[in-house]
């Protein structure tokens, strides 16, 4: 019983953390653009380069 009063504690602050790493990654933009990336990967850059 004594180890949850350090235990939950310690989940909160987790929890917490994790969320405001997630927050913060709504109100910088990092979910704006979900289809550019997986459109990127396909570009072949280099041919791009050559002509």
């Amino acid at each position: 019983m004594t180890t949850l009063v350090y235990l939950v504690p310690a989940a909160l602050f987790l929890g917490g953390l994790g969320l405001s790493g997630f927050l913060w990654a709504l109100s910088s933009g990092q979910y704006e653009d979900l289809h550019g990336a997986a459109e990127r990967i396909l570009i072949d850059w280099d041919d791009k380069l050559e002509r």
